[in-house]
Parts: structure tokens; C-alpha cells; sequence
């Protein structure tokens, strides 16, 4: 059985649907959060007994400071613990990398022609040729026979190349 596609029309009503259900669950997860806060302040912080005189006052403002000093002395505390145990987790993972090594990836092997290697290296900018074929020498056969005609008559060659004049055809020729 295959699924029918949905229209777009259906899919707009499904997630304006979505939208509205999410939108109540996050008004009503603020709400709670509210009577949480409500609840805990209520809890922790009884309301301040203002009837006394000044005095009174003096000294519920030394304990109220107190109590900000010890708090937030506790909170710098658990700042350094959190910073200090990152900074030891940090110094156990380059440990790991340093005990693992850098583990190189396999090289994959490409073919390239040397027109394209150099277009690689070099960039688009320049337009380098390498036509290795080019830039060899070209090879004539004559020469080859006439090496081939020399070896074979060796006392003629010795004779000719005797004196200044032969010297002068070997360096010439």
C-alpha cells in the first residue's frame, strides 16, 4: 500500500495545530515556573518583620549582608571547583591525543594528468603548460647509422683524426 501525499493545505491545518499546542504548553510551563518562584521565595525568605524599632532594622540588615557574603562566597567557590575540573578535563584529552597520536586518514589515489596537478598547485591565475613530450629531444636514426659506419672502420678514422685538422673535424663535426 503506498501513502498518499499530503496537500499543502492539510499540512498548513496540522501545523498551525502544532504551533497553537505548543504555544499553550510553554504559556502554561510559564505559569509554573512563576508559582515555583512564588513557592520557593515564600519558602526560603520569610517576610521581614518591620515592627521594631531601629536597632531591630540595623541588625537584620548585618544578617541579611552576612548571609550575601556567604553566598556568594559559596558561589565563587563552585566557580573555581567547575573551573579548575574543566581545566583538568581539558589537560586529560590532550593527554589522549598525545597518548593516541593523530592518526593520519588513508590517502585515496587520484589520477591527475600533470596539466592538472599544475593547475592545482599553482591556481587558476596561472596558465602553465607542461607538455612533457614536447620538451624531449628528438632522436634522428642518420645519426645512429652514421655511429654504425665509424665503428666499423676504425683505422680510417684514427688516421683522419691524427694532426690539427682531425682535431679541429672532431670538435666541429
Amino acid at each position: 500500500m503506498s501513502e498518499k501525499k499530503m496537500n499543502s493545505s492539510r499540512r498548513g491545518h496540522l501545523k498551525s495545530l502544532m504551533l497553537a499546542i505548543a504555544k499553550d504548553l510553554l504559556e502554561k510551563e510559564a505559569a509554573d515556573l512563576i508559582t515555583e518562584k512564588a513557592a520557593f521565595i515564600a519558602e526560603n525568605c520569610p517576610a521581614p518583620v518591620l515592627s521594631g524599632g531601629l536597632p531591630e532594622l540595623q541588625e537584620m540588615l548585618k544578617k541579611l549582608a552576612q548571609t550575601i557574603d556567604k553566598v556568594d562566597e559559596d558561589r565563587y567557590d563552585a566557580e573555581a571547583k567547575v573551573k579548575k575540573t574543566d581545566k583538568e578535563i581539558e589537560d586529560l584529552k590532550m593527554k589522549v591525543v598525545e597518548i593516541q597520536g593523530i592518526k593520519k586518514p588513508a590517502l585515496k589515489k587520484v589520477r591527475m594528468s600533470a596539466d592538472a596537478m599544475l593547475a592545482a598547485l599553482l591556481g587558476t591565475k596561472h596558465k602553465a603548460s607542461m607538455d612533457f613530450r614536447a620538451n624531449l629531444k628528438e632522436v634522428k636514426k642518420e645519426v645512429k647509422e652514421e655511429a654504425a659506419d665509424a665503428v666499423g672502420d676504425w683505422r680510417k678514422n684514427v688516421d683522419e683524426q691524427a694532426g690539427m685538422d682531425g682535431r679541429k673535424k672532431k670538435f666541429q663535426g
